[in-house]
């Protein structure tokens, strides 16, 4: 088998309740992790009264291939 490095763009529209603006961009960041799940503890929603609703992908394109050489 060949090896490909390949260039993957995903974004992904979530629902989240916060109190402001501000505080639904901070923990849409903080409280999301490299596979896009919610990964707060209820002890996190309850202190910082927010709640991620839904995660939804929007965007999974691929924009270039390389194949490299295996080490």
């Amino acid at each position: 088998m060949k090896t490909y490095q390949v260039v993957l763009t995903k974004s992904y529209l979530v629902t989240v309740r916060a109190k402001t603006k501000e505080q639904a961009r901070r923990v849409c960041e903080f409280y999301t992790n490299n596979d896009i799940q919610d990964i707060s503890t209820i002890e996190n929603r309850k202190k910082e009264k927010f709640l991620i609703e839904n995660i939804e992908c929007t965007i999974n394109d691929t924009f270039d291939c390389y194949e490299i050489e295996a080490i």
